[in-house]
């Protein structure tokens, strides 16, 4: 898969060399931002949805515009470190580009596959290329429909016909909801008690797909994924963190290998550096998936944990390589990619790292739906209680997060 190397090339080309944006007023450092900053510029080119706690701490930001995705959240209300990358010069041009629209997010709703026979990405006959590649605008720069909202939830639709490379089609449609989790939700959900001395902020995004058209959808004439990727400030001491299990596989040829002092696998645990420095990106397959990763910012004091539905008996998870594949169905469950100049001297498009989740891919009978959950936290606070909440959910604590890529500098 070459999305994020290319993606890269291409907003070089459109956007660093040509942008009219006045970034006098609209750029900062998004490894500091504050909530109120990126509110206050997203009022002024779309209707942003905050949603909130009851004491205005925990908030998360919501577009409608952009495909029902969060823009990025907070644990310390207005005042707090902003969690979601933003693109500043995209949002504030007004314009959509070519190929795709990469307006940030900590959580936007995709499809996959993005490459091969089956692609969504391709029209049939095409060459898998930067120059036929395009995004479908109904995921990419068309608005989802609100159907519900409260202070704490807001409910999206979208429906959509879509058109594979093999010319299968797709009538679905999508239902989107997001949900700001109390404290009480949290501790459930993490299945630990969270201290008072920490704050948090966290959101579930519920995804579903149902086949509205007329046909089956079969595996011989492709199928659809749900991929939900979240765009994360990133900072010199931030570090991926991916529990893993069996095989503990890790694939790192997106980009060409990761050299070790970025990635290493130890005692089934991957840590990966997400410092927004050096493009590369890993995944890991079904075999060696846990339904759990995250990412420790270590400047900032940041703990963040992602969770997703995973059914570790699906057969089925979609190959998004650009080319034709043998084993279309053997894809990568889980996605970290981090951000960095495509070549040396270089602008690079963020800095921003991610955190991504993909569901299996089914074959659903007309009225049948699949759906996919990816919940994110965020917790700040004394590094001693976030041990605590790292060791539990990662198996591992921060001292050895902060020192695993170190020892093979």
């Amino acid at each position: 898969m070459k999305l994020l190397q290319l993606l890269i090339i291409l907003f070089l080309q459109t956007f660093v060399s040509g942008c009219d944006v006045d970034q006098s007023n609209d750029s900062l450092n998004h490894q500091t931002a504050r909530f109120a900053t990126d509110f206050a510029f997203l009022k002024k080119h779309i209707n942003p949805i905050v949603l909130q706690n009851e004491n205005g701490q925990a908030k998360v930001l919501v577009a409608a515009e952009y495909q029902g995705r969060v823009m990025t959240s907070t644990a310390s209300g207005d005042a707090g470190l902003s969690f979601g990358w933003l693109n500043y010069d995209l949002i504030a041009s007004g314009k959509f580009g070519p190929h795709i629209n990469a307006f940030g997010g900590e959580d936007r709703f995709w499809l996959g596959p993005e490459g091969g026979q089956f692609s969504l990405f391709f029209k049939n006959g095409d060459p898998f290329d930067l120059a036929h590649w395009q995004t479908p605008p109904a995921i990419d720069s068309e608005p989802f429909e609100i159907v519900a909202q409260s202070k704490t939830n807001v409910s999206f639709r979208k429906k959509m016909q879509l058109l594979n490379y093999s010319n299968s089609r797709f009538d679905l449609q999508i239902d989107r909801e997001i949900h700001l989790l109390n404290e009480g939700t949290i501790a459930e959900k993490l299945g630990m008690k969270i201290e008072s001395s920490v704050n948090s902020v966290a959101f579930e995004s519920i995804n579903k797909i149902t086949n509205i058209g007329k046909s089956g959808w079969k595996k011989k004439t492709g199928l659809l994924s749900i991929w939900i990727l979240g765009m994360l400030n990133p900072s010199d001491e931030t570090i991926v963190v991916i529990p893993l299990r069996g095989s503990a596989r890790i694939n790192d040829n997106y980009f060409g290998k990761v050299p070790p002092e970025r990635l290493v696998v130890r005692n089934q645990v991957a840590f990966f550096k997400g410092d927004g420095k050096m493009r590369s990106k890993i995944g890991v397959p079904p075999g060696s998936t846990r339904p759990i990763l995250g990412s420790y910012d270590a400047i900032n004091k940041i703990l963040t944990i992602v969770q997703f539905t995973f059914d570790s008996k699906a057969e089925y998870y979609v190959n998004s390589a650009w080319e034709m594949q043998q084993f279309p169905y053997k894809g990568d469950v889980i996605n970290s990619y981090n951000d960095g100049p495509p070549s040396p001297g270089a602008k690079a498009l963020g800095p921003f790292y991610e955190l991504e989740s993909s569901s299996a891919a089914r074959e659903l009978n007309p009225g049948e739906s699949c759906t996919h959950i990816h919940s994110t936290f965020h917790f700040t606070g004394p590094e001693s209680v976030l041990d605590k909440i790292a060791q539990n959910k990662f198996g591992v604590g921060l001292t050895a997060i902060k020192s695993a890529l170190k020892q093979v500098e």
